[in-house]
């Protein structure tokens, strides 16, 4: 389980960026915060200091916030949510797939923000948690007996549905881009047909929504790919 204060290293070299996030993390989050205001005492903090989440801002001054990213990737696994003012759907599959954890489009709440750290510690931490059942609203899902409970009753689903389900619980609360999904779900030339991924998820929302038509568990992220919310509050993109 997460500890009772996890610290978060937020990297900007805005000020007013960074007085934000600070009472942002420290009065809703229940964080302790570090700041750093360019890569070079980013990556030394996050060294020296063993963050529990970092929130990364993309345009530092000193170096490219990707390749910062890809640097601390390469001897950590420590969240990461990466801000950008950039909505290119390109570019938030590239780093996603560079090891980000999620991202936020400037401008944003600092709700979503908080959201979003919370979900990708809960995945961070998951491996100490002794309890093999994630839960996302009225969905139970138990990985290890591979049951799905909604609203305490057990459904069935097809191997390739649980197969879907199952990726995403294990990434509870985060976004899960589609190659990701394809290549999990099916081997082949059939991994590279999104449109075999688009049926897949709107069959098995019509099990376990309430309003297919309005998903608020199985979420889309435009362009980039599908997200499980782990609660109803959480905030999602597209």
């Amino acid at each position: 389980m997460s500890k009772s204060t996890n610290l978060v290293l937020l990297i900007d070299d805005e000020p007013k960026i960074r007085r934000f996030l600070r009472a942002g993390f420290e009065l809703h989050g229940g964080f302790t915060v570090q700041e750093a205001e360019n890569a070079a005492e980013g990556l030394r903090t996050a060294t020296f200091n063993a963050p529990d989440l970092i929130i990364l801002d993309l345009a530092l001054p000193d170096r490219r916030g990707s390749e910062v990213l890809e640097l601390i990737r390469s001897w950590s696994n420590v969240p990461i949510i990466v801000l950008s003012v950039e909505a290119n759907e390109e570019e938030k599959v590239r780093l996603l797939e560079l090891g980000a954890d999620d991202y936020v489009v400037k401008p944003f709440g600092i709700a979503e923000l908080i959201a979003r750290s919370h979900a990708a510690l809960r995945r961070y931490f998951k491996s100490a948690d002794e309890n093999p059942v994630v839960t996302a609203g009225p969905l139970s899902i138990d990985l290890v007996n591979r049951t799905v409970l909604l609203n305490n009753a057990q459904i069935k689903l097809t191997r390739k549905q649980y197969r879907l389900l199952h990726v995403l619980a294990t990434h509870v609360g985060l976004v899960v881009t589609h190659d990701k999904l394809l290549e999990e779900i099916w081997t082949g030339n059939v991994r590279k047909n999104i449109q075999y991924l688009r049926i897949l998820v709107r069959d098995l929302r019509q099990i376990i929504e309430a309003d297919p038509n309005h998903p608020r568990l199985l979420v889309t992220e435009s362009g980039v790919g599908y997200r499980l919310q782990s609660r109803f509050e959480d905030v999602s993109i597209g």
